[in-house]
C-alpha cells in the first residue's frame, strides 16, 4: 500500500505556503492510488498555539483534503521516541551532550567555520568521548561511528523531483541532536520513527526540508527501518526573496468563500506547475474535477517509485 501524508506544526494557519505541501503531498497520494494521512508535528509545545491544529484541519477540509485516518499527534507519541532513543543507546550510537549553543558557536569560530544564516551549526564532537564533568543537555547521533560502521559519513539518495542527492554528514552537520537540553524531541528523531511506525511510503515536502533528509536516512539505517521515497516541493517565497513564513508575514489563507477557496488552491497549483484551471476558478468546474485533473497531470510529471 502506498502512503503519503502533510505533517505541519500547529503553530498558526495554513499560509501560501503550505497549502503547497498539502495540495502537492495529496495529489501525489492520489496519483498513486494510495493513502493520504495527516500527523500534527506538536512536539515544540511552546511553539504551538491552542486551537491551531483544529483549524488547520478545517483548513483541509473546506479544501477538499480528508485524512484517510485518524489524526496523530506527535505531542501523544512520546513511548515510541523513548523506545528509538534506548536501541541507539544500547548500540553505542547516542550519546549525552553537554554543550550549550554558545560553546559550540565559539569552538566552531576556532575551527574557522564560522557561522551561516539559517544553517544549524556543525557540532564537533566535543561530548563523543565523555562530558569531562559536566551535566548532560542532550542527546546527540553518534555520526561519526555510525559512518565508521557502514563504511562512509557521505549519504547518496534519489529526490523525485530534483534528482540524484548526495550529504556528508559528518563535516556538514556533526553529530545531531535527538532529543533536546529543554527535554523536547528532536525533529529528526520524531519524524523518522514516526514514519515507519505509520507505514509512509513517500514523503512529498518542501524544499527548505530537503537538507534533513540525509540525517534521516541515516538514522533509519540503524533502527533498522524501510526509507521512504522523497520528493521535495518549490518554495513559496515571500517579499524578502526567503521562504514565505508566518515571521516573514505570510498570511492565514483566505478560504472565506467558494471563489478565495477555488483562487488558493489554483495558486497552490500553479507553485507546484500544474494548470491555471480558468473554469474551475469561475465556478464552472467543480474542485473534484480540478483535482482529478491536478491529479493525472502529477501522474505524469512525477512517475511513483513502488515501495
Amino acid at each position: 500500500m502506498n502512503r503519503g501524508r502533510f505533517a505541519p506544526s500547529p503553530t498558526g494557519e495554513l499560509h501560501a505556503g503550505s497549502m503547497v505541501a498539502a495540495l502537492a503531498s495529496w495529489l501525489d497520494a492520489k496519483a498513486m492510488q494510495g493513502d493520504w494521512w495527516v500527523r500534527m508535528e506538536d512536539l515544540d509545545l511552546p511553539r504551538c498555539i491552542d486551537g491551531a491544529a483544529n483549524n488547520m484541519l478545517q483548513q483541509l477540509s473546506v479544501c477538499g483534503l480528508h485524512s484517510d485516518a485518524e489524526v496523530a499527534y506527535q505531542s501523544k507519541r512520546n513511548a515510541l521516541y523513548e523506545q528509538a532513543l534506548q536501541q541507539l543507546i544500547e548500540k553505542g550510537l547516542a550519546y549525552p551532550c553537554a554543550c550549550t549553543r554558545k560553546e559550540i558557536e565559539e569552538q566552531q569560530w576556532a575551527m574557522g567555520l564560522g557561522v551561516a544564516r539559517h544553517k544549524d551549526l556543525v557540532y564537533p564532537g566535543t561530548c563523543r568521548n565523555g562530558l569531562n564533568g559536566k551535566a548532560a543537555r542532550a542527546w546527540r547521533f553518534n555520526v561519526a561511528h555510525w559512518s565508521l560502521l557502514r563504511g562512509t559519513p557521505e549519504v547518496h539518495w534519489h529526490d523525485r523531483r530534483l534528482g540524484p542527492q548526495s550529504q556528508n554528514v559528518l563535516h556538514e552537520v556533526g553529530d545531531f541532536v535527538l532529543k533536546r537540553a529543554d527535554g523536547l524531541w528532536a525533529y529528526q528523531l520524531a519524524v523518522v520513527v514516526d514514519d515507519a511506525a505509520q507505514s509512509i511510503t513517500h514523503v512529498v515536502r518542501g524544499e527548505d526540508l530537503r537538507d534533513n533528509t540525509a540525517r534521516q536516512l541515516l538514522l533509519q539505517e540503524a533502527l533498522k527501518l524501510d526509507p521512504p521515497h522523497y520528493l521535495h516541493t518549490p518554495l513559496v517565497l515571500g517579499a524578502n526573496g526567503e521562504k514565505l513564513s508566518k515571521q516573514n508575514g505570510a498570511t492565514p489563507l483566505d478560504l472565506s468563500s467558494s471563489k478565495a477557496t477555488c483562487l488558493a488552491m489554483q495558486a497552490a497549483a500553479s507553485a507546484l506547475e500544474l494548470s491555471h484551471l480558468a473554469p474551475f476558478i469561475d465556478g464552472s468546474m467543480q474542485p473534484e474535477v480540478a483535482k482529478a485533473i491536478w491529479t493525472q497531470e502529477w501522474a505524469q510529471k512525477y512517475p511513483f517509485a513502488t515501495p
